[in-house]
């Protein structure tokens, strides 16, 4: 990476972090998921997305009230739907740092993913 190829520190730190909420959405969207398991969901989830480079810290939240009106009343699951995740990450590249999120928002009715914070470690 180069300046003189118009991609600097910054693009490629928020690039890393915006392909990791990606593939954290759709790698986990459509899991089975109960009351029981939501626990171990959040740490595999974190767990994944923790070893891929650049990241620094991950945090998944799956909404329990979400989760316990879709269960299925027979065989007691339902799906992980995007709606149901909270998720902060940390993402340090170089000397650039960015924080991103994935939440639900209500008014758009959809899980929006943004740009939280981008600080300059230097």
């Amino acid at each position: 990476m180069t300046e003189k190829s118009g991609v600097n520190e910054r693009d490629v730190a928020l690039f890393e972090a915006g392909i990791k909420l990606g593939a954290l959405y759709h790698q986990f969207v459509g899991t089975p998921v109960s009351l029981e398991t939501i626990d171990g969901l959040e740490r595999i989830i974190e767990d994944s997305i923790g070893v891929q480079p650049y990241v620094r810290s991950v945090s998944v939240s799956i909404d329990r009230e979400m989760v316990g009106k879709k269960l299925n009343g027979r065989f007691g699951y339902g799906e992980l739907e995007g709606r149901m995740l909270n998720v902060s990450l940390e993402v340090l590249y170089g000397n650039t740092k960015v924080n991103v999120g994935l939440a639900y928002d209500a008014g758009n009715d959809y899980p929006m993913m943004s740009i939280k914070k981008i600080e300059s470690m230097v």
